[in-house]
């Protein structure tokens, strides 16, 4: 079987990492004939194009398939999608993230692709949004929906707010976790050294928080609320993993705020370093206000590091309440502030919250229960479609 994904960005990102582990993972299956199309990633998020760029035959770049709406590029991003699903025949579309998720659909269905499958990483409306915002991204979604012949969710929320939104049929959802390899976080221990390099004292409490640098992400709730946590626990530091336009907005802020020895910012990193400074934290929070199921919580829990997040999309279906971490309404500081005191002041508590994450997490997240568990999607829906399985039929 012929498929071919389709994502707009290869920046570092959850998405993005789940959408490149799922192509090598899926190449590997000896009926399976796989190919990934992306736009060009730029910006201070990092690209993850080097993994495929030692493979032509793998990976192709599309330079008008661009994020921000472009018109002009979005025509003519749709007419080559178009014209290479027409050329290359694909059996399934696969496609990601919102402007791939629907330029692609709707050039599938251009191109007759028998089978129009879109992951849904995270809602494209919701009350994150403006009301005119969310009516063309509830729109967008619906027209592409018709295009589409099944969903995959990485949690059941996102289901859920699908189908409330009138999209689909609940017999066309299926969800697929966002494995990772799990393995160097249930190793992950602390490094004195890097956290030398990293300025942490060995006395220092270490808070983390692995998120892109820019809105929606909840690092002002944090700001906000750190006088007073740092006033409890003076011996508290933030290790800030990521970078983002607002890198600049939030190292002022920290020096505004008299605390600059309290906060570090790791700047761009790559996602093999990741262990191992979740390794250098004692836990983890995540303030999102628009997720669908953020990577950073099952790696967190991985290596044996409690959480506390909003309780916002998909983090509850692994931050579960004083089972592996907390969950805080969105926007909640006085009970943020009082779960990051408590957390801080309990090693016994995050040692057993750790430990209850480890397990659920080995459990459910290898990268391998994900590559099969789309295979098995894929096998399915090209049997009910009647396709032929053999890549060399035609």
């Amino acid at each position: 079987m012929r498929v071919i994904h389709v994502i707009t960005r290869l920046i570092v990102g959850g998405a993005q990492e789940n959408t490149i582990a799922s192509v090598l993972g899926l190449r590997l299956k000896p009926d399976v004939e796989v190919k990934l199309i992306s736009g060009p990633a730029s910006g201070p998020e990092g690209s993850l194009e080097r993994i495929l760029a030692a493979e032509p035959s793998l990976w192709m770049r599309i330079p008008e398939l661009v994020r921000p709406i472009h018109p002009w590029k979005d025509v003519r991003a749709l007419q080559r999608l178009t014209t290479i699903f027409r050329s290359s025949q694909p059996d399934i579309v696969h496609t990601h993230s919102g402007k791939a998720g629907f330029l692609g659909r709707l050039a599938a269905a251009r191109a007759r692709v028998p089978v129009i499958i879109h992951t849904i990483h995270g809602p494209s409306f919701g009350t994150f949004a403006g009301p005119l915002a969310n009516t063309i991204f509830r729109s967008a979604e619906k027209l592409a929906g018709r295009l589409t012949t099944h969903f995959v969710v990485v949690a059941d929320v996102m289901t859920k707010q699908y189908l409330g939104a009138g999209i689909g049929r609940p017999e066309q959802y299926t969800k697929v976790l966002s494995g990772f390899d799990v393995e160097p976080f249930l190793a992950a221990k602390p490094d004195p050294n890097l956290r030398l390099q990293l300025r942490l004292e060995p006395g220092d409490i270490v808070i983390g928080k692995i998120a892109r640098l820019f809105k929606l992400k909840g690092h002002d709730d944090l700001f906000a609320i750190a006088p007073d946590l740092i006033r409890n626990c003076p011996q508290l530091k933030f290790l800030l993993v990521g970078n983002g336009p607002w890198r600049g907005r939030f190292e002022r802020q920290a020096r505004s705020l008299g605390l600059q020895r309290h906060f570090v910012f790791t700047g761009l990193v790559s996602p093999d370093a990741v262990p191992g400074l979740i390794g250098a934290m004692d836990f983890v929070v995540h303030l999102s206000y628009r997720e669908g199921l953020a990577r950073a919580l099952p790696q967190a829990l991985a290596a044996g590091k409690p959480v506390i997040a909003y309780d916002c999309d998909g983090a509850a279906e692994v931050c579960l309440e004083n089972e592996t971490g907390f969950l805080i309404k969105p926007g909640d500081l006085v009970a943020l502030n009082g779960r990051l005191v408590q957390l801080a002041r309990d090693p016994e508590l995050r040692n057993r919250l750790g430990r209850r994450g480890q397990e659920l997490v080995r459990e459910r997240f290898g990268i391998g229960h994900m590559i099969e568990d789309l295979y098995e999607l894929y096998l399915n829906i090209a049997k009910d479609a009647g396709l032929s399985l053999n890549i060399n039929a035609r």
